[in-house]
């Protein structure tokens, strides 16, 4: 890469978080049950046993306990209480001179069960607030419409996203925040992480698995749902006001063939079909044959209405947002067509929950993605978890995740100098708040320690960490040091 080489001047440092997992506030102002509400805690199971219980799901039963459940810790319940400190952690992230601040709008906080006639205005009234003091501090706000705050009432009453009847009803949330918020939020993600249905299928669908007989072709019916919601979104948008910029966003699950055998390199290859499925339907409109035969051969029958192509066609999306926290590879030895069936990679080192620390498989991430679809790309999440520990002089001495972080900060200016139109880097949870998958506060990605332990216990105090001067020197040098 050229010495000469320097960012984009406008381009947006900054960092992301999901209301679920940080406001807290659980029925405050009218607020209703999210999926993630009926997210238990688990402390006498392994990091291992969590994702397992990740990837099966719930049953209805289950999450019907978890509603009635008195004696359970439930994190995201409670989160850092975001909800009530956003002013003072707002302040923490501007210190750093942040340029955007990602976070969610809980679906459940404007229409409590889902299908209300009318929005809680109060839950509105909240995001007003939020978002001007995001403005206020210099930020740009990037919103996100679902970050796995489905009303648990759309599992319960409707079955979950595969039922077509959820599609208007997420349409007429989609439309509130947009009329709303038109001349205040330019960037608006609709769906977040829209293809991990196999890695947090309850999360990502809303659908119990004892619900439906053919639980892989009720996933996928449910993310057609959810395209053709989305598209609904953007041509409302587009309608509005045509400033908007409505995106997707994917979790990377792209793979590395196990060797230059050639049976791995073609794994590897369709694999990453059936991830840039869900791309390719939303940024150019179409259903990629490899797909449909997919779907056939695999005994899933969609339902998907002529109406539902055209609208795809004309409604495609505006940029692509990534979430990218490690690589992975496949042996056609031992893999098969299932992402959750991976190898471990002998050439790179894994955290505590066995994410390979890969920077270039970043590059390559981005550098696929911007050949692919030539459209702008916002790094929507990157971050190194971690058990974060105080040291003995009261301070946080986080070099590991300064390591990372440098690693994947330097890949995306390689994509940037090679071409790729990348606008914006978010880095995971800038602030301490609760696991997404885990429920664990002790998984930590922040510059700022969050004194809470994963019981929910301490006295809530911010900490900076070593990080937190780091990434400060970073935007200020626009990335120019590292």
């Amino acid at each position: 890469m050229s010495k000469n080489f320097s960012m984009p001047k406008n381009f947006l440092w900054g960092g992301a978080i999901a209301a679920n997992q940080a406001e807290g506030a659980f029925g405050v102002d009218g607020k209703g049950i999210s999926l993630a509400d009926v997210h238990k805690y688990y402390p006498d199971k392994t990091n291992e046993e969590i994702q397992v219980l990740q990837h099966k799901g719930m049953t209805k039963k289950q999450v019907e306990a978890n509603i009635k459940d008195k004696e359970g810790y439930y994190p995201k319940r409670h989160g850092i209480d975001f909800y009530h400190s956003y002013p003072q952690d707002l302040k923490l992230l501007s210190e750093m001179g942040f340029k955007t601040f990602r976070t969610s709008i809980d679906w459940t906080r404007i229409f409590p069960t889902g299908d209300e006639e009318k929005p809680n205005e109060a839950g509105l009234k909240y995001y007003d607030n939020l978002i001007d003091k995001v403005i206020e501090l210099g930020m740009e706000p990037i919103i996100t419409m679902l970050h796995y705050e489905t009303p648990i009432n759309i599992t319960l009453k409707y079955g979950g996203w595969n039922n077509r009847d959820v599609i208007p009803l997420f349409v007429k949330y989609g439309k509130v925040l947009l009329e709303r918020y038109q001349k205040k939020v330019k960037y608006w993600i609709i769906i977040n992480q829209i293809n991990l249905i196999q890695f947090e299928p309850f999360n990502s669908t809303a659908i119990c698995y004892d619900q439906v007989d053919n639980y892989l072709e009720a996933k996928y019916q449910a993310i057609h749902n959810q395209f053709v919601a989305s598209a609904e979104i953007v041509k409302f948008g587009k309608q509005l006001n045509t400033a908007l910029k409505l995106g997707t966003m994917v979790a990377d699950s792209t793979a590395y063939p196990f060797s230059c055998k050639p049976e791995d390199v073609i794994l590897a290859l369709e694999r990453n079909r059936m991830q840039y499925f869900y791309t390719d339907v939303q940024l150019r409109g179409v259903y990629p044959q490899a797909a449909l035969n997919y779907f056939k051969e695999n005994h899933i029958n969609l339902k998907i209405q002529e109406s539902d192509l055209k609208l795809l066609k004309k409604n495609t999306m505006d940029f692509l947002a990534v979430s990218y926290y490690y690589s992975q590879m496949v042996n056609s030895e031992k893999n098969d067509m299932d992402p959750l069936t991976t190898e471990s990679n002998p050439y790179i080192k894994a955290n505590p929950w066995g994410w390979g620390v890969d920077p270039l498989g970043l590059y390559n991430t981005l550098s696929q993605y911007w050949d692919r679809y030539q459209k702008p790309i916002m790094i929507a999440e990157n971050g190194f978890g971690m058990y974060d520990k105080l040291s003995v002089d009261g301070k946080i001495h986080d070099q590991y995740r300064i390591s990372y972080l440098a690693g994947h900060i330097a890949a995306m200016k390689k994509a940037i100098y090679n071409g790729a139109d990348i606008f914006a880097y978010c880095a995971w949870g800038p602030i301490d708040i609760v696991s997404c998958s885990s429920a664990q506060m002790g998984k930590r990605y922040g510059f700022v320690y969050v004194d809470l332990d994963d019981k929910g216990q301490g006295s809530g105090r911010r900490i900076r960490k070593d990080s937190f001067s780091w990434y400060q020197h970073v935007i200020a040098t626009n990335g120019a040091e590292l």
